[in-house]
């Protein structure tokens, strides 16, 4: 499969599954060319990153240190998606489901994408000053959204149960926390 064939493929699978359809799974290899095709997911994904350290400067001010912040919040974006899928590799084997950890990596590069999507989407409402329980409760319905879809695509993709599901997505939330609060210690706020 070419490089483009696998980004339509886990996009088109991501967008499945986000909206709660098992048979996006069907549009995810696990051979080595789709794993490591899936990682260019982390390209595909990183304006989102750009795009909410905007919306927080919008919101708030431009700091002095402006590409400081923002190639720290890079940095950080880096390390905890590939710190996670190396963590996940060992707890998955854990459980058990070492055989189908590729399946999970492609699964959870791809979503990852549309969770990103979905996440910087509950901040619009705010953008355009819409009320404050709108703009609190459409970042909330993203967040939660987000959240089930990795844990949906993770039980899907492992073949596992909802505990299992459920303990990889808070290590998954788990990591993003502690570099946020290293960010914020690093940047003195």
């Amino acid at each position: 499969m070419s490089l483009p064939g696998a980004i339509g493929s886990g996009l088109h699978a991501a967008f499945l599954l986000a909206r709660g359809r098992s048979e996006g799974m069907h549009y995810l290899q696990a051979d080595t060319d789709s794993v490591h095709f899936s990682f260019w997911a982390l390209a595909v994904a990183s304006p989102t990153i750009v795009c909410w350290r905007l919306i927080t400067w919008v919101e708030k001010s431009v700091p002095a240190d402006a590409s400081h912040v923002l190639a720290l919040d890079m940095v950080s974006y880096v390390v905890g998606w590939l710190g996670f899928l190396v963590l996940s590799f060992y707890v998955v084997g854990r459980f058990g489901a070492a055989s189908r950890w590729p399946r999970f990596v492609v699964a959870w590069n791809w979503c990852n994408v549309v969770e990103s999507l979905l996440c910087l989407a509950g901040f619009v409402p705010g953008l355009l000053h819409a009320p404050p329980a709108i703009d609190e409760a459409s970042q909330i319905i993203a967040t939660g959204w987000a959240l089930w879809i990795e844990w949906y695509s993770t039980r899907l993709a492992l073949d596992t149960g909802a505990f299992a599901a459920a303990v990889l997505v808070v290590l998954d939330q788990a990591i993003g926390w502690l570099l946020a609060g290293w960010n914020l210690a690093l940047l003195g706020h």
